[in-house]
């Protein structure tokens, strides 16, 4: 039988998502505990990989169990098992070719920006206190729904089959002294948002023009584009998945 397991975590201190020889992920630490919850060897497979800091309040992945856990609370024995930076929101049963990775419909990110020194902020949002001109930040990220091929925001030497990815919504909202950038889309490159953000970021200090995007994502080239912001600012918020990929109560 297959499972899905939704969770959140605050990726300060792992080396991001996905197993690594030398390092702690998130990805281990939940296979451990679920491993030695059911009392057998559990492999999972995360919807996708979250960098080294990034931070997720809503993650799926899926497991294979041929058991019977009905009797037991399973987010319960699991958040008392793994450690407070990982938190279990669901399990539940999926039809058994769906797979967490391929079956999402689209994919959220937040990246949180601190326009004011924020002693509660420092670990959760990136701090820029210049002014920043949101309005030619919006109008930047209109440009960004013309296009598909976003190689030059893609971290290089990256082997993938294509840069296209599907752009549903890209804005900035002000939220007091925080400016959060929310983005979705199908699918992303590695290091997508973070190399948006900062291109983004130079829009919005004067550096570069919002119609300077158009010549940036036509050469293809990341160091057109601008530098990479931290991770520590960064969430993975929303995935969604077809209703049908439930079992049939």
């Amino acid at each position: 039988m297959r499972f899905f397991i939704e969770l959140s975590y605050n990726g300060k201190a792992y080396h991001g998502w996905q197993n690594q020889p030398n390092a702690i992920s998130v990805q281990e630490v939940v296979e451990k505990a679920l491993s030695t919850i059911l009392k057998t060897e559990i492999a999972i497979m995360g919807a996708g990989r979250t960098d080294a800091g990034v931070h997720a309040s809503q993650m799926f992945a899926h497991f294979d169990f041929e058991g019977d856990f009905k009797n037991i609370d399973i987010v319960y024995k699991l958040n008392s098992f793994l450690p407070k930076d990982i938190a279990v929101i669901s399990v539940f049963e999926v039809k058994p070719e769906i797979h967490a990775r391929f079956y999402a419909v689209s994919r959220t990110y937040h990246y949180k920006i601190s326009t004011s020194k924020n002693v509660f902020d420092y670990d959760f949002a990136y701090e820029v206190q210049q002014p920043l001109d949101v309005e030619a930040m919006n109008e930047a990220c209109k440009i960004l729904f013309q296009y598909k091929d976003f190689q030059c925001f893609s971290k290089s030497n990256t082997e993938v089959k294509t840069y296209n990815c599907d752009i549903k919504e890209a804005f900035w909202t002000q939220h007091s002294n925080q400016l959060i950038f929310t983005i979705t889309a199908d699918r992303f490159l590695r290091n997508m948002v973070r190399a948006v953000v900062g291109t983004m970021v130079n829009i919005g200090l004067g550096k570069l023009k919002s119609e300077d995007l158009h010549k940036i994502i036509a050469s293809k080239n990341r160091s057109e584009a601008g530098f990479s912001v931290p991770a520590h600012g960064l969430y993975l918020v929303k995935i969604v998945y077809p209703e049908t990929i439930k079992l049939e109560s």
